[in-house]
């Protein structure tokens, strides 16, 4: 690590801790040649795939672009934005799991799909509304009957 101060090559670690959940490492430096003392944040890099397109075009992952679309679907409901961004973190946590360079991006879209069930039902027929290109009444319904099905038989069982 170059010290911030003077360029130098050489530092040492004076101390290490847990940060961030234990998702990050902060590090205590001494630089060996002006003796100053700077900190530095560690994390590890996990790259998520890229996304191929319906299209066939492949672009990077683009966090930002998923959290617009929760916010557009959640848009009025009551869910709150830790709730928004722990469903973000599955989503990324499964993409990494899969241990893929590319994912579809329809296996995203079924991924916030089954975040957003969870969350509010609203927001799930919502987003199942643009998703799935819903064309008319009918579509809709279907849909909303199929939730209440599952309702149903999860309190039956």
């Amino acid at each position: 690590m170059h010290c911030p101060f003077c360029g130098a090559h050489d530092t040492k670690v004076i101390d290490s801790r847990l940060v961030a959940e234990g998702d990050q490492v902060r590090r205590r430096r001494e630089c060996l040649a002006c003796q100053e003392r700077f900190t530095t944040f560690e994390t590890a890099e996990l790259v998520l795939p890229r996304v191929i397109k319906q299209d066939g075009r492949r672009q990077p992952f683009d966090e930002d672009k998923l959290r617009a679309g929760f916010q557009r679907a959640l848009e009025k409901r009551p869910v709150s934005v830790e709730q928004i961004e722990a469903a973000i973190g599955h989503i990324k946590h499964r993409l990494r799991a899969t241990g893929e360079r590319e994912v579809k991006a329809m296996t995203v879209g079924e991924m916030v799909m089954r975040e957003l069930k969870q969350l509010d039902e609203v927001a799930y027929i919502r987003f199942a509304s643009v998703y799935r290109r819903f064309q008319d009444l009918n579509q809709f319904r279907e849909e909303i009957e199929r939730l209440s099905r599952r309702e149903q038989d999860d309190s039956d069982a």
